[in-house]
């Protein structure tokens, strides 16, 4: 049995001297995995970078063992940007979190072209902010709305404007830019401080629940922002 189509690498690992076990998240088929043969040729291994979006062929005789897959390269998104360490980390975070987030073999067309949406990003001015509502789209997409403007609480004082999130034990601070979509006052600031109300979301309604670290490679795209 097998399928074709197109697919952005989430991930790659070797699997032995020749091989590879490379994972997709593909437009018809959602998320999969598979065996690369010839992984570490020259030519293969130039298209597995992570983020990279390919052709896939995939052949297999039983849906529980691990196919085979043949690719062939679509865009080469990731080596535009081996010059940009933020966007080279951003890429494995974004890539990473759509593995944690979705299902084996279960297709959702909404995920596939928001990665299609994602790599449009990185080419925009402001690209760390509108990151940030990527991942707020995608954890929508998953059923985990944040609904910022429902539990915002606006303060003023004097002529600045605040917005923040209080429970019974701590008090949230969320940037004016996640409420008032007009704001242009942005700064590196309040992009760590957008990202690390979502990480913190993620890790009460998703992680911790689950038993589940933070993923490094959004750890390690936070910290190269700062």
């Amino acid at each position: 049995m097998y399928w074709d189509d197109t697919g952005y690498l989430l991930s790659n690992n070797r699997y032995n001297e020749n091989s590879s076990i490379a994972e997709f998240f593909t437009e018809q088929h959602g998320r999969c995995s598979g065996i690369i043969f010839g992984a570490t040729s020259k030519k293969v291994k130039s298209y597995l970078q992570i983020g990279n979006k390919l052709h896939i062929n995939y052949n297999y005789k039983n849906d529980n063992k691990l196919g085979y897959i043949k690719v062939e390269i679509v865009i080469a998104h990731t080596p535009l940007y081996f010059d940009n360490y933020k966007k080279l980390s951003c890429i494995t975070s974004a890539m990473s979190l759509i593995k944690l987030f979705t299902a084996e073999a279960q297709e959702n067309y909404k995920i596939y072209y928001l990665i299609d949406e994602f790599f449009d990003i990185l080419n925009h001015q402001e690209w760390i902010k509108k990151y940030i509502f990527w991942e707020l789209k995608l954890l929508k997409l998953i059923g985990y709305d944040l609904e910022l403007s429902k539990i915002a609480i606006k303060e003023i004082l004097g002529d600045q404007i605040s917005y923040y999130a209080k429970s019974k034990i701590e008090k949230k601070i969320i940037p004016n830019f996640l409420i008032d979509l007009n704001d242009k006052k942005t700064n590196n600031t309040s992009l760590l401080n957008g990202l690390k109300l979502i990480g913190d979301y993620m890790e009460k309604t998703i992680l911790k629940p689950n038993d589940i670290n933070h993923p490094n490679t959004r750890i390690h795209f936070i910290n190269s922002l700062k």
